[in-house]
């Protein structure tokens, strides 16, 4: 039998997974992102922006931007609320100081405010292999060993699946993945994996590595077939409010894809940026949009549309 624990995460990825692993009702508090389950939007929030969410891209980009030239982390943490909660294990990230709240801010105040031991578990995606390693983390941070080589059995079995069946469709259509609208970024990371695994051939961003920034004129000389926007934090609806700006950039009309009618915007926010359990529904997206007609997995108009 495990033990009962006193769980608070710090990003969204991180409450899917420990809710996956069987300990949703062990959690006491989350970030202001994490909405999945919904149930958990019942819990208490424990972080915040430092910078104003609205806006375009651009200045989105240019408040966070500014934030990390001063060296200030760009998230604040509840250090009151943690300290009255008493958790045992707080679940963050080291990955990108961008995406949730500083692992040095949150060792700070478990030294500074929490009288009891603390666990930290800091999750550190940035290819597919260690979104397997994070989850078993998980699991044996709260003693539940076991239960994570299950998950993470059980999910790569459904990638493999998919894989299987996305790899016998051909032709295999070159892609641009899209993290950022304005200044243009390029996916990176696990993206380059999920593509190669959907069946199409990455052209912008390495496995492995950080989502590279780039300009109009690097998608005009690969000119791929397909361009798939997933901006990082940004729903469809909030994505498309900035695409505007992307089809009047000069050049972007004559793009392969925009003339083919290929160009396609997903959920960022719930699936491709969050390096959690729901990685298999981002694959599922992928397959579905590389080749329409052939897989359909119940995403499209949800989970992504075309333009």
């Amino acid at each position: 039998m495990t033990p009962a624990h006193r769980i608070v995460s710090l990003i969204p990825s991180a409450t899917e997974i420990v809710c996956a692993l069987g300990f949703e009702d062990q959690l006491v508090a989350r970030s202001h992102e994490c909405d999945h389950p919904a149930a958990v939007t019942r819990l208490a929030t424990c972080t915040a922006p430092k910078f104003d969410p609205d806006g375009t891209s651009y200045q989105i980009d240019q408040r966070v931007k500014a934030i990390l030239q001063e060296a200030l982390a760009v998230y604040r943490v509840d250090a009151d609320l943690l300290r009255r909660l008493r958790p045992d294990v707080i679940v963050t990230q080291s990955q990108c100081e961008v995406c949730a709240v500083s692992l040095r801010d949150v060792e700070q105040i478990a030294r500074d405010y929490l009288d009891s031991e603390v666990r930290i578990v800091s999750l550190a995606p940035n290819a597919l292999g260690d979104i397997w390693a994070d989850i078993q983390r998980v699991a044996d941070a709260l003693g539940a060993s076991e239960r994570g080589r299950q998950l993470v059995t059980k999910l790569r079995e459904r990638m493999s699946a998919i894989t299987d069946r996305a790899r016998s469709i051909g032709p295999r259509p070159t892609v641009a993945c899209i993290e950022w609208i304005d200044p243009l970024m390029a996916a990176g990371n696990w993206m380059p994996e999920l593509v190669a695994m959907a069946g199409g051939v990455n052209l912008l961003g390495d496995a492995g590595q950080h989502s590279p920034w780039i300009k109009l004129d690097d998608l005009a000389r690969c000119d791929p077939d397909l361009i798939f926007i997933a901006p990082c934090g940004f729903d469809i609806a909030r994505s498309m409010q900035d695409l505007p700006a992307l089809a009047r950039t000069p050049g972007w009309a004559s793009l392969r894809a925009v003339a083919d009618g290929r160009v396609y915007v997903a959920d960022g926010n719930q699936y491709f940026n969050r390096p959690g359990p729901r990685i298999v529904e981002s694959l599922e997206i992928l397959a579905e949009v590389f080749h329409p007609g052939a897989l359909d997995f119940g995403h499209r108009g949800t989970g992504w549309r075309s333009l």
